[in-house]
């Protein structure tokens, strides 16, 4: 049987492998945007995770022909009332590196006691079709803000997210330990149970367009 072709709505090559790896029982032809190259950079000017995924997965979907999954997350810090949010990428400007985010958020948290430092991860994934249908599903994990980095696994916000139960950061974990606990394996569950129904529907919405 033909492999269904999915496109995921990231340049990101970190985030690329987390979802390769998770969904590779469901037996997918991976795509990311660095296959398509002619795909202009889609603007994330959404107020919530949710949007910016949405229009990423609906866009790329059209733009592409193919089922588009797109993920939008970030990191949402108790103290900040909630910031870095949707800005997560961008908080200490657009073309800044990880580690000059998460000194910025340091920086930010200096003086704040341990027992004020909580935060959570948060993911929002979208699978779209060409005609722009489209099923969301999330997922989060709560932790704290460390005092400084720590780890060399993963990328973004991981070396400063701690997690109390496991004594390490998210940067310290072996990636299939992350693939198991983080926000965006959480989400991906979900979605890997309700992909094979999005994906029969699919078909057969093909098969009857088809047939006109």
């Amino acid at each position: 049987m033909e492999k269904v072709e999915v496109v995921i709505a990231t340049r990101n090559m970190g985030k690329l492998r987390e979802i390769q790896a998770i969904l590779a029982p469901l037996g997918l032809k991976i795509f990311s945007l660095s296959d398509f190259p002619a795909i202009p950079e889609i603007i994330e000017d959404g107020q919530t995770f949710e949007e910016n995924a949405v229009k990423k997965a609906v866009a790329v979907a059209r733009q592409t022909g193919r089922i588009a999954i797109a993920d939008d997350s970030g990191l949402s810090v108790d103290a900040l009332q909630g910031r870095p949010g949707v800005f997560s990428s961008r908080y200490a400007g657009e073309k800044a590196t990880d580690a000059e985010r998460y000194q910025k958020l340091l920086g930010e948290m200096s003086g704040i006691p341990k027992e004020k430092r909580g935060a959570a991860f948060i993911c929002a994934i979208v699978v779209s079709s060409p005609e722009g249908r489209a099923e969301t599903v999330a997922g989060q994990c709560r932790g704290e803000i460390a005092l400084a980095p720590r780890g060399s696994h993963g990328f973004g916000y991981d070396p400063v997210f701690y997690l109390p139960e496991l004594g390490k950061t998210m940067a310290e974990l072996a990636p299939e330990v992350k693939n198991r606990i983080s926000h965006r394996a959480r989400a991906l569950e979900k979605l890997k149970s309700i992909l094979p129904d999005f994906l029969q529907k699919e078909r057969l919405n093909k098969e009857r367009l088809g047939r006109r």
